[in-house]
């Protein structure tokens, strides 16, 4: 049964508050399955499945199917339309209060499958990343303006604090663009699927990681400041501050969307010698 037949069979209301688009493209479906690569060794936590359409084709793959739904009108549907499955689990709750360290412990194999609804998806990922969620890959459908953005190199309009986020931990590919005419309701904007790829270690390593991130804050808050002033609210003097940007070889009238990763690690790490 398709998205449409069963959102009509049970007479569901899209909540425009909680942001529900559901997918009804089969083909953006497929590329989504392919993407997240699901065997039978995996745990899959899926994320807003909405009426289960991607839940059902992910429980014929995975080993167990853990879904994160908010809205108890869909609680009910899923029940009924995926009650055939032993391997499916449900947890009825707000996503950004899910303990995944919890739902996470005593699996090896874990993959993140989420259509996310763009009001909340900059936390969510923010969530699983900064709280070092185990997780082998996420395999994300969201806002295009935001995948490019994560996805995005520095010395581009879109690189950004979430670039540098997703990056510091991941492999990130944006796989493909999706229209609005994919869902139901018609978003106004266009989505992309993304596979952020978990990596074994972060990309640079760094004396404090705390710090780190700080100071990447700091440099993206204001966008048009340079390091030198965006980077005052640390409260270091001027002095050492100073040294640090000799230390690093950076140039203080950079501005943040100029740095890589790896030279936000080794500004970082110049700044963590001042304050010890």
């Amino acid at each position: 049964m398709s998205t449409k037949d069963i959102v009509n069979r049970y007479g569901f209301r899209f909540s425009k508050s909680l942001g529900q688009n559901f997918l009804i493209d089969d083909s953006v479906l497929n590329d989504i399955l392919d993407t997240s690569q699901v065997s039978k060794d995996d745990l899959v936590i899926e994320i807003g499945p909405g009426v289960g359409t991607l839940t059902r084709e992910l429980l014929k793959r995975a080993n167990e199917v853990c879904a994160i739904e908010l809205d108890s009108k869909l609680i009910t549907i899923l029940n009924q339309e995926l009650r055939e499955f032993s391997n499916f689990k449900l947890i009825h709750k707000d996503v950004l209060k899910v303990n995944f360290h919890e739902l996470t412990e005593g699996y090896n194999n874990i993959k993140i499958v989420a259509n996310l609804p763009y009001y909340i998806t900059t936390p969510i990922i923010s969530k699983l990343l900064n709280e070092n969620i185990k997780f082998d890959s996420l395999t994300l459908m969201i806002q295009k303006e935001v995948g490019e953005r994560m996805a995005s190199q520095p010395n581009c309009k879109q690189y950004g604090a979430i670039s540098v986020l997703a990056q510091y931990y991941c492999d990130v590919n944006v796989v493909r663009r999706v229209s609005p005419s994919s869902f139901i309701p018609n978003p106004r904007v266009d989505s992309v699927v993304i596979k952020l790829d978990k990596l074994k270690e972060p990309r640079v390593t760094v004396k404090d990681r705390d710090l780190f991130f700080k100071i990447v804050r700091f440099s993206f808050n204001m966008r048009r400041k340079t390091l030198w002033n965006a980077l005052k609210p640390l409260n270091v003097p001027k002095s050492g501050i100073k040294l640090a940007f000799e230390k690093a070889n950076i140039d203080p009238k950079r501005r943040g969307e100029t740095l890589s990763l790896e030279e936000f690690g080794i500004l970082s790490d110049c700044i963590y010698e001042l304050l010890q």
